[in-house]
C-alpha cells in the first residue's frame, strides 16, 4: 500500500511558518498588554499609598486633637475654683 501525501512539504512548511509568524504577532500584542497593565496597576498602587497616608495622617490629627481637648479640659478643671465648704465626696 501507498501512501497518499495529503499536502506537499512546500504548502506544510509554508503554513508552520505562518502560524509561528502568528505566534510571535500574539506574543508581541501580549508583552505590549501587559506592559499597560503593569503601568496601570502601578498608578493604581500609588494612588492606594496616597490615599493610605492621608488617611493615616487623619487618624493622626483626630488623636493630636482629641489629645488637646483632654488637656483643654484638664486644664478648665484646674482653672476652676473649688468650694471649700462643699465635701469632695
Amino acid at each position: 500500500m501507498s501512501r497518499k501525501v495529503l499536502n506537499a512539504e512546500e504548502r506544510v512548511r509554508a503554513l508552520f511558518g505562518k502560524m509561528r509568524a502568528e505566534l510571535h504577532e500574539l506574543a508581541d500584542e501580549h508583552r505590549a498588554e501587559v506592559a499597560a497593565l503593569r503601568a496601570e496597576l502601578d498608578g493604581v498602587r500609588a494612588a492606594f499609598d496616597e490615599l493610605r497616608s492621608l488617611a493615616l495622617a487623619r487618624q493622626r490629627a483626630e488623636a493630636d486633637v482629641a489629645e488637646l481637648r483632654r488637656l483643654r479640659e484638664i486644664g478648665k478643671a484646674k482653672m476652676v475654683q473649688r468650694d471649700i465648704s462643699t465635701p469632695l465626696n
